[in-house]
Order: C-alpha cells, then sequence, then structure tokens
C-alpha cells in the first residue's frame, strides 16, 4: 500500500523519507524499502507520519496489518493512546466500507505547469486544453470556530485556461494512474469565464477521446447533464435546469456501482439514479466545453482497487497447478531493476529481483537451477514484437536426475497460457 500510495504521488523513497522527516519521524531509504517490501513491520505511530507524509487518510494505512503492522503500541499517555485506538480502528472500518482512497493534490505542482500523472486529452475538434495549475480562494473545508477565522483559503487548483471557441471542442485531463470501476467521486468546481461555454464536468469510464460518460453543469444554460459519447457519437443529454452560478464554487459528487450512475450537485440529486452498460470501467478525468475558463480543486475518489492482470495471472496459475511450490512475475520498476508485482506469497510482493531476472528481462535467456528437493527455473513472459516484458520464476519440487529439459516441459503449459491473455506490459500493471 505505501509502494502504490507512493507511485500515485510521483515520490521516490529519498523524497518520502524527506517528507516524512518534515512530519516529525526520522527515517532512512532503507527503512522505507524494507516497509514496502513488507519485511519491516510499522507502528501506530509511525503510520500517523506516513498518512502525513503521503497526504492520505490513515484508513488508507491502515490495511498495513501483521506481518507488516507491528502490534506494539506507542507510548502515549493514557487519553492519547485511547484517541489513536479509536481513530485507527475507525479509519479501518472506513477502508472496510469504500475500499481505496485517493485524494488529488495539487500542492507539489509547480505554478502554471501540467501536474505529474496526468494528460491532456482532447475529444471533438478545436486546440487540446491549456490545463496548468494556479492559486485561487477556496472555502474552507471547515467553519472557523470563531468569527474571526477566515472562511476561506488560498490553495492550487487546476484550470483549463485555453481560449478556443470552436463548438465541439471538449479539452480533458485525465488521471493516468489508475482505471477505476466502481467509484464515488467528489470534487469542488467554478466557472470563471467564457463567451460561448461556461461549463465543467467530470468524464468518467474513458476509454478513449470517443468514448466515456460525462456529467457536467453549464453556466449559461443553468443545468446539469449527463451523457454518454460512444465512437464519437454523443448520446441525448439527460438533466434539469439548475442555477449555476460564475465565479461560485460548487460542488459535484459522482458514484458508479455496475451499472448505476448516481449524481449530486451541490448536495442534492439533480436527476434520479441511471443506469447504462455501455462502460464498466476506465480513467477519469476533469471536463470542459469550448472557450469555458474553469477552475477544479478538492478532488476524492473512493474506489474499489481492480485486481492487475499480473495478479490474475498469478492467482490462476496457483489454482490450476496447486503442486507450484512458489511463482513470482517480475517486472522492471524504478532504475530498470526487476521487481516482484505478483506472487503465489503475498509477502514478497515488491521484493527486488536477482541477476537471473535482470538478464532474463533483459535478453530472455532463460535460467535454470536446482536446490535440496527443488528446483526452479526463470523464462521470459513476451509482448506482441516477441521482447521480454517479464520475468516469471516457477519453484518446483524436484525429481531425481531432473534435468533442465525436463523442468522446462513442466513448466511450459502454464507459461503458455499466462501468454495468451497478454501481449503488453501495460496490460499487466
Amino acid at each position: 500500500m505505501v509502494r502504490k500510495l507512493r507511485y500515485q504521488r510521483d515520490l521516490t523513497q529519498a523524497m518520502l523519507t524527506a517528507r516524512c522527516s518534515q512530519a516529525g519521524w526520522d527515517v532512512s531509504e532503507n527503512t522505507i524499502a524494507k516497509i514496502e517490501a513488507q519485511i519491516r513491520c510499522v507502528t501506530d505511530r509511525e503510520v500517523v507520519f506516513l498518512a502525513k507524509a503521503l497526504r492520505n487518510s490513515r484508513a488508507g494505512l491502515v490495511s498495513l496489518t501483521p506481518p507488516i503492522a507491528c502490534r506494539t503500541q506507542m507510548v502515549l499517555p493514557s487519553s492519547d493512546c485511547m484517541f489513536f485506538r479509536v481513530l485507527l480502528l475507525l479509519s479501518a472500518i472506513a477502508f472496510a466500507a469504500t475500499g481505496a482512497e485517493l485524494v488529488i493534490d495539487f500542492t507539489d505542482t509547480p505554478p502554471d505547469k501540467l501536474p505529474n500523472g496526468f494528460s491532456s486529452l482532447l475529444s471533438g475538434r478545436g486546440k487540446p486544453g491549456e490545463w496548468k495549475v494556479l492559486q485561487d480562494e477556496l472555502p474552507a473545508d471547515l467553519a472557523p470556530l470563531s468569527g474571526k477565522g477566515s472562511a476561506t483559503t488560498r490553495r492550487a487548483v487546476i484550470a483549463q485556461t485555453g481560449f478556443d471557441t470552436t463548438d465541439e471542442r471538449f479539452p480533458i485531463l485525465l488521471y493516468d494512474k489508475e482505471t477505476f470501476g466502481d467509484f464515488t467521486l467528489t470534487t469542488r468546481f467554478k466557472l470563471v469565464d467564457g463567451t460561448m461555454e461556461q461549463m465543467a464536468g467530470i468524464a468518467f469510464r474513458v476509454r478513449d477521446a470517443d468514448n466515456f460518460y460525462v456529467i457536467r453543469a453549464s453556466g449559461l444554460g443553468n443545468n446539469v447533464r449527463f451523457y454518454k459519447v460512444v465512437a464519437g457519437q454523443r448520446s441525448v443529454p439527460i438533466g434539469p435546469e439548475v442555477p449555476v452560478a460564475k465565479n461560485t464554487w460548487h460542488e459535484l459528487k459522482i458514484q458508479c456501482e455496475g451499472n448505476k450512475i448516481r449524481c449530486w450537485f451541490n448536495g442534492n440529486p439533480p436527476f434520479p439514479e441511471l443506469q447504462d452498460n455501455s462502460f464498466a470501467s476506465g480513467r477519469i478525468g476533469f471536463w470542459t466545453k469550448s472557450d469555458s475558463i474553469s477552475y477544479f480543486a478538492s478532488t476524492r475518489i473512493s474506489y474499489t482497487p481492480r485486481e492487475s492482470l499480473v495478479e490474475v495471472l498469478v492467482r490462476d496459475a496457483v489454482k490450476d497447478n496447486p503442486r507450484l511450490l512458489g511463482l513470482r512475475i517480475y517486472l522492471a520498476g524504478e532504475n530498470g531493476t526487476p521487481v516482484v508485482a505478483a506472487s503465489k506469497d503475498a509477502t514478497e510482493m515488491g521484493m527486488p529481483g536477482g541477476e537471473s531476472e535482470k538478464a532474463v528481462l533483459a535478453n530472455g535467456e532463460a535460467f535454470y537451477g536446482k536446490d535440496k528437493g527443488t528446483v526452479s527455473i526463470v523464462l521470459p513472459l513476451r509482448n506482441r514484437n516477441g521482447d521480454p516484458m517479464a520475468a516469471v520464476r516457477f519453484n518446483l519440487k524436484s525429481f531425481p536426475g531432473e534435468i533442465q529439459q525436463a523442468t522446462l516441459t513442466r513448466v511450459q503449459p502454464i507459461l503458455k497460457k499466462m501468454q495468451a491473455k497478454t501481449q503488453t506490459v501495460d496490460e499487466l500493471r
């Protein structure tokens, strides 16, 4: 979980170490690596620091259960200890109910830059969107406890600032690091300017520029509408007339569960629950139309994590071949180093590979080794061009006099089944 959250925030281990230090925990890169490899436990106190450093709710880190999370308690006064126990318990309940949580924060993105992990997509015609991070005043998340506090706070927001009056121009800023099936999203948006249109919304279950759902609000039309785009053809919009003020922050909430789609605008559902079977999953992005100048902020997504294809391959292979002592699939990680992306033993996730895995990824060579009563072989999983994209290590019980060719014959049908299900490394991830 720590590694996944770090990747989502485009942090290196060194950067996460620095953030932990700023939060009050003096930790080394080596310790972070051990935590990510699930060979070092984490105390309750350290969970709090990690949550701060990753700018994530504690719920997303409470899944660090044994052997990762230590059962030892931090030394606190009884009242403080009780507070943290209750807090962690409530977080665990929330995590079980919502799955994973993603908070999109643009604080670390330099002004006038596109945030990492996002890409610009244009649906329709015209110029691509011009997306950049700006500073703007937002309503405070909590009202001040006294009349002396400020009701607003200055924060980083993402803005579409490109001015192009092309009618069928739909700039979308996609979040690229996750594909979402079932989810609940909340975001704030503000309509700032626009001559032809003043619109903002969320595109979801996006397959490409010609296939997605969208829910958007119009300031000039004063309405909230849903429609879908299938093979470039837009459906008839559904939704009522609703006042949508310019230069005011509004809240949009969208929930998808299977084929059910629900929406809330400023806390109220503008239309009843919808059902549609066009798209089961896809990416999520900020959406505008034509010359709309629109801002987005405070975006939070609770979702059910998808099982990656590489995990499915291992799960299915182990189920079909229960005599396998071990099975790991390695993908190239940071700096090209092989990392366990899926394993029969979940505690091995994230562990680095050795020289044999490096060689398999580099040139597709097969490696064979024997130990007392066991045998292992490392083979390449290849992409559609025939190049190695993953290294698969099989561990089996050996037979007397077993040679490499015999082991290869035993595992080849398993590898063949894996190969038939994937052609690119992006599919595996």
